[in-house]
């Protein structure tokens, strides 16, 4: 197995109910090592930038909207294929079709309203990475 590093993101509907803790121990019960980690409040206009992939999409303004509205907690997983098994422990976006006892089946209020969010691919796990921690901050 390959070592790996992955963004993560508490999303705002998660950190305004304290949840934050109850998330990270998913994580870290799962295998993995948080290496990184900062509580920051985006503006609209880091959210567009983090998120201009879906810049086409419906969702895109409401997601931009929603992930500044509160303060959120970014982080680096760090382990075993950790994009691969933080997307597991994370389960599938609509909270309906997760698997029983994944941080959206326990968690998340609706699709859009998820409490996470987490790479998907080694490329988008370094591009993400960087966009929020240099490399100083990454103490794994």
């Amino acid at each position: 197995m390959a070592t790996e590093r992955t963004l993560s993101i508490i999303k705002p509907d998660a950190t305004r109910r304290n949840l934050t803790g109850k998330i990270n121990a998913k994580f870290e019960d799962a295998g993995l090592r948080i290496v990184a980690q900062k509580r920051i409040h985006l503006t609209e206009a880091q959210a567009r930038t983090f998120y201009k992939v879906h810049a086409d999409r419906p969702f895109y303004e409401e997601l931009c909207t929603f992930m500044a509205s509160e303060p959120v907690v970014v982080q680096v997983l760090e382990g075993d294929n950790a994009i691969a098994k933080n997307r597991e422990v994370m389960g599938a976006t609509n909270p309906a079709d997760a698997d029983a006892g994944t941080i959206r089946a326990e968690f998340a209020e609706s699709v859009g309203e998820n409490s996470v969010h987490g790479s998907d691919a080694p490329e988008t796990a370094r591009d993400e990475i960087s966009y929020f921690f240099s490399g100083l901050e990454l103490v794994g």
